[in-house]
């Protein structure tokens, strides 16, 4: 019985061991599936997530092309920004750390704390801009209490900086954030969310070439998230370099000049097409959409009824005025339906029908030929000519001269200007086209419109021979290194309809303009030591009848004509066409010509 008792229980303890060994290989084998899932299965997507815990990508900004002029002075440079940006992850506690903060921005942490949620669907390892641009005195504050802030992160980025206030604002453009839209549509092309792009002029029209690409570095960050070392730089490109046709010194001349008024000056080489200035006033401040634009300024921009943003010398429409007399000589002479001996006489009015269409000049300018007509401007002389010619032929001879359709210079949003004939007018309001509406189309008034750069390059195809070139802004495109990645050639997009002996005729009279005791311009734009040829224009804003029915205080400023004055020199051997328009100005030979000659001293005599 006792050997029973032995075996029974040396059969339950082996058994219970082989159980408890059981239960332990089993356990051992669990352990060891787990191991084998964790380190070799998913290996990599946990090396990954550990690393990420202290190996984070940064992106490096680059640093956007710099902008020169023809002569190679920079006129568009960067300059270094700090911008401050929080990690949530990192900056526990969040809101005692925002506090902390709030006290150095001078922020509210409120504030600070919105921005922080707008953002909630970031990564929370992603650093999320607080500040752009904080200075160096809240710099100097946060690197002093930076243990205090854990998360807060200060990046260095260059920013734009235009070097001089209102420099070329409207020719070379500005920068503005990109928004989700244009985000959506140029992802693909590096874009993210807080960069900037070309919004305008220059600075939008070359934005490829100009932005550069970006870069980035491979940091180790520690428990607060501050690097520690880098472990790898991949070095940003900096935007190719542009050199621009614009003169800096007749750049800050134009915009001098324009200083209290509204409107334009354009000058460019006749014989190129390239814009050597292109000044539109008001002006506005670049530098302010770069460091951020208050909603006060932009709503100053958009309320002025000035127009400041837009660019008067490309996108401003208005009545060419007595300059259209270019035209209408081009055309009166092509047609042969004068010649330079035909002469008209003007007692100061002519009567068309049951209606009297008057000259500028009360008591009439007398016997009148094409030459002295250009001279002195005579209205009447132009009304008998256009009635000859008729709105249609008239029209062909302006859509040769440019007029009716954009010049194609590279920058935005630029106005075609309008030619009417027949067809227009029944189109546009129903009612078929009057004899009279074709002599005030022939000085310029009526349905006219043309922009400030179309009758520049008028004038630098009267001076040049007859091509009408596309105005260029740009000269060169280079890399930062100074390779050569592009240069602009002249462009010729089109002739006038004016032969030699036309063109001959017409100079005469523009040089008379200036140069005669006579000419509409004699006393305002007449130099001794330089030959000046050119042409005036008062555009009237309201009809001759309105202005006389004004109050006996005057005529508004916002009825007031524009003053035209365009021009070319040395009459001889051009080297330099301008055109002026000055809006309210009311005479182009007081207001506009002057402005003009100025143009064209500082740039023949410097």
């Amino acid at each position: 019985m006792r050997n029973y008792l032995k075996t029974a229980d040396s059969d339950w303890f082996k058994a219970r061991v082989i159980g408890m060994l059981l239960c332990v290989l089993i356990a051992f084998t669990f352990l060891f599936l787990r191991l084998f899932y964790l380190q070799v299965l998913k290996g990599d997507t946990f090396r990954r997530q550990s690393e990420s815990n202290s190996i984070r990508l940064q992106s490096i900004d680059p640093p956007r092309g710099l902008i020169f002029d023809r002569k190679g002075a920079l006129i568009v440079d960067n300059r270094p920004s700090f911008d401050l940006s929080v990690i949530p992850r990192d900056a526990k506690p969040l809101e005692e750390t925002i506090g902390k903060l709030s006290q150095y921005l001078k922020i509210p942490k409120e504030e600070l704390i919105e921005k922080i949620r707008r953002q909630r669907s970031r990564l929370s390892y992603k650093p999320i801009l607080l500040k752009q641009d904080i200075g160096r005195d809240v710099l100097a504050a946060v690197e002093v209490h930076r243990f205090d802030l854990p998360g807060i992160t200060v990046n260095v980025k260059p920013v734009r900086h235009y070097l001089d206030y209102h420099a070329a604002a409207h020719l070379i453009g500005y920068l503005g954030e990109i928004d989700a839209d244009e985000l959506k549509i140029r992802k693909g092309d590096g874009y993210r969310a807080g960069d900037f792009i070309g919004r305008f002029g220059i600075e939008k029209a070359l934005e490829d070439f100009l932005r550069g690409k970006r870069g980035g570095r491979q940091v180790e960050v520690n428990a607060v998230g501050q690097v520690s070392r880098v472990l790898r730089t991949v070095e940003a490109t900096p935007g190719h370099n542009i050199t621009m046709t614009a003169d800096k010194t007749l750049q800050k001349r134009a915009e001098d000049l324009l200083i209290g008024k509204t409107g334009a000056i354009i000058a460019m080489e006749p014989d190129t097409g390239h814009i050597l200035a292109l000044a539109s006033s008001p002006s506005f401040d670049q530098n302010a959409f770069v460091s951020g634009l208050s909603h006060k300024y932009w709503s100053a921009l958009l309320s002025n009824p000035d127009r400041p943003m837009a660019n008067k010398g490309v996108q401003g429409e208005y009545p060419p005025a007595s300059v259209f007399k270019i035209v209408t000589t081009i055309a009166g002479l092509e047609e042969g339906v004068i010649d330079e001996q035909t002469v008209f006489n003007c007692s100061g009015s002519y009567r068309y029908g049951d209606r009297e269409f008057r000259c500028w000049k009360k008591g009439g300018h007398g016997a009148m030929n094409v030459i002295s007509a250009l001279a002195e401007s005579c209205d009447v002389f132009f009304y008998q000519t256009g009635r000859r010619i008729g709105i249609d032929r008239l029209a062909f001879h302006s859509r040769a001269s440019g007029f009716g359709t954009p010049t194609g210079i590279n920058l935005d949003h630029e106005s075609s200007g309008l030619v009417p004939d027949e067809a227009w007018k029944k189109r546009r309001t129903g009612i078929a086209w009057q004899g009279g509406d074709t002599l005030s189309v022939s000085i310029g008034q009526s349905y006219n419109l043309v922009t400030p750069i179309q009758v520049l390059v008028l004038t630098a195809a009267v001076a040049n021979g007859g091509k009408r070139y596309r105005p260029q802004v740009l000269d060169t495109i280079t890399t930062a290194s100074g390779e050569l990645i592009r240069k602009t050639h002249p462009e010729v997009i089109g002739q006038l309809s004016a032969g030699e002996k036309t063109l001959d005729i017409l100079r005469k009279g523009l040089w008379q303009v200036v140069n005669t005791s006579r000419g509409t311009a004699w006393r305002a734009a007449h130099l001794d030591d330089i030959a000046i040829a050119g042409k005036t224009g008062t555009a009237q804003v309201v009809s001759r009848k309105e202005t006389e029915e004004t109050t006996p205080d005057g005529i508004a400023d916002d009825l007031k004509a524009h003053a035209w004055f365009t021009a070319y020199a040395p009459a001889e051997t051009p080297r330099i066409a301008v055109t002026v328009i000055i809006e309210h100005g009311e005479h182009g030979a007081s207001t506009a010509a002057p402005l003009a000659v100025d143009m064209i001293k500082t740039y023949l005599r410097n």
